[in-house]
């Protein structure tokens, strides 16, 4: 494909535009949060407590900048009942959580990225197998002006040249934080499917994370940020594409970074703090059912049902309704009834959630 050419510059970028004093600074700082809130993550035992929780509260936020709006309540209510009674933004939401899971297998699989690994994440998002585009005729539009912001390649071999090259850099040895900034930028301007770039870019940040080991389990996200700061976030995305000058765009990335790693921390320290004063009170109001793996269900799972005691106990029914009947009568549990099933929502855990 060398006889390809394109308007947008390969990577890697010029360094001496992506390592300027500014940017080196903020990198080192950035780098010094996510490793403390990689030393912290591993002293919750159970790390599908942090995982399913913050993941799920990434995919909310990440599809509510594609104006796809549920709440958190609504989401973990819609993963404890059949998925034809789901309601469709809660569906997305859950599907990009699945996306998010799927990266992350292949990480821990084979260590890189290809191509074929970002098709199957969009698929995973849309849920339809279109690939890339191979037709003409998309454009990014302001939708308050209807003005056209941004036309991105056309041509299906240009996209798939562009995406090789991206992969290619993306899975080089190069390990910095600035480095992440420049592949969401060279993404989101390949803009190379129909539909979902925005949160498959969103979802390769935090697979870039856990390439280069950065961190070791998904729990750093950027939609909250990104949503926070929408127009700068956009603005300064436009501005490498006309002046290809990356310093403001790369050091609004990396604050993201510190920022984010900050809050994550609070709120695994948090959950952690609960978790433990849990353990305790059960142990004290509820000895003759208590035991640690029964208290990580109900974090695990903040809206759970019997069928999650049941298969993660390999208890009976009877059992297992009788644990969370216990748990609810000491106010660790709230119940909800979805048609005819009890659910058990951990609602201390639901408030911190949200805050």
């Amino acid at each position: 494909m060398r006889d390809i050419k394109t308007p947008i510059p390969l990577l890697p970028p010029d360094l001496k535009k992506v390592e300027t004093t500014a940017i080196l600074r903020k990198e080192a700082k950035a780098r010094a949060t996510l490793a403390e809130l990689k030393g912290f993550a591993p002293t919750i035992p159970n790390q599908n407590i942090l995982i399913n929780a913050i993941a799920l509260q990434e995919a909310k936020e990440s599809s509510a900048i594609e104006n796809i709006v549920t709440t958190q309540d609504e989401l973990y209510k819609n993963l404890t009942i059949k998925s034809s009674a789901m309601d469709s933004s809660a569906k997305e939401v859950i599907n990009y959580r699945e996306a998010v899971y799927k990266g992350c297998d292949i990480i821990k699989m084979r260590r890189l990225i290809s191509v074929s690994d970002v098709i199957k994440i969009q698929e995973t998002i849309i849920k339809n197998n279109a690939g890339i585009r191979k037709l003409p005729g998309t454009s990014l539009v302001n939708s308050a002006t209807n003005e056209i912001v941004y036309t991105p390649p056309q041509d299906y071999r240009e996209l798939c040249y562009l995406l090789d090259n991206f992969c290619t850099y993306l899975n080089d040895d190069e390990d910095s934080l600035w480095k992440m900034a420049v592949l969401h930028y060279q993404f989101e301007t390949i803009h190379p499917f129909y539909d979902g770039n925005g949160r498959t870019g969103r979802i390769l940040n935090i697979l870039y994370l856990l390439l280069k080991k950065h961190i070791d389990t998904p729990i750093l996200y950027l939609s909250s940020y990104i949503i926070k700061n929408k127009s700068e976030y956009y603005t300064l995305l436009q501005e490498v594409r006309e002046t290809n000058v990356w310093e403001n765009w790369c050091f609004f990335i990396l604050e993201g970074i510190e920022e984010t790693a900050k809050q994550t921390l609070e709120k695994v320290k948090s959950i952690k703090d609960l978790l433990e004063l849990t353990l305790e009170k059960v142990k004290e109001h509820c000895p003759k059912i208590y035991s640690k793996e029964l208290v990580e269900i109900i974090f695990e799972n903040p809206y759970s049902k019997i069928d999650f005691v049941v298969n993660k106990l390999d208890i009976n029914r009877k059992t297992a309704s009788k644990y969370l009947k216990e748990l609810e009568e000491n106010n660790f549990l709230s119940p909800l009834r979805v048609g005819k099933e009890i659910i058990y929502i951990n609602s201390h855990l639901m408030e911190m959630l949200k805050k």
